[in-house]
C-alpha cells in the first residue's frame, strides 16, 4: 500500500529524480534515512520502476518532434514491433487499441528527416503524423507549456 508520504516522495522524484534523501526529507519533514527506506520499499514493490532523464532534443540536433500513429498492414505487426525499437529517432512507442496499432513519439532533425523516416514506415503500414507544437508539464492542477 502506498501512503500519503510515499505519494509526496513520488511527486518530488517526478519533478527531480536526482533529489537527495536529505532534500526530500526537508520538504516532507522526514529524516534522510526514513526517506531512503521508503524509496527502497517503493523500488522493491515495483512502484518505482526506474529513474530516467529527459533530453532537450533540439539541443541534440533534433528540433522536430512528432507523434506518428501507424496502422499496420496484415501480417506485419510482429516484424514492426521488433524493428521499430531499433530506430534511434523513436523516443517512445506503444502498442494501442483502435484503428491504429502503434503510437510513437519521434525526434527528427528537420522535415526532410521526417520524410525519410515516414518512407521507412510505409512498407509496414499507413502512418499519420502529428507535429508536436509544445509539451505541457502537469504540475499539480496546472498545465504549463515547457516550450
Amino acid at each position: 500500500m502506498v501512503s500519503d508520504l510515499d505519494i509526496q516522495i513520488i511527486k518530488i522524484l517526478k519533478s527531480n529524480s536526482r533529489a537527495s534523501f536529505a532534500e526530500i526529507g526537508r520538504k516532507i519533514a522526514l529524516s534522510p534515512s526514513s526517506v531512503r527506506e521508503r524509496i527502497q520499499k517503493l523500488e522493491d514493490l515495483g512502484v518505482i520502476k526506474s529513474y530516467n532523464i529527459q533530453l532537450n532534443h533540439a539541443l541534440m540536433g533534433n528540433g522536430l518532434e512528432v507523434f506518428i500513429m501507424l496502422k499496420i498492414f496484415d501480417g506485419k505487426l510482429k516484424y514492426i514491433i521488433s524493428e521499430i525499437t531499433t530506430y534511434p529517432e523513436v523516443q517512445e512507442v506503444f502498442r494501442i487499441t483502435g484503428p491504429y496499432n502503434i503510437h510513437m513519439r519521434v525526434a527528427l532533425r528537420d522535415q526532410l528527416h521526417l520524410q525519410q523516416f515516414i518512407d521507412k514506415l510505409i512498407k509496414y503500414g499507413s502512418p499519420t503524423t502529428h507535429l508536436i507544437l509544445s509539451e505541457l508539464k502537469i504540475d499539480g492542477e496546472n498545465a504549463v507549456s515547457t516550450q
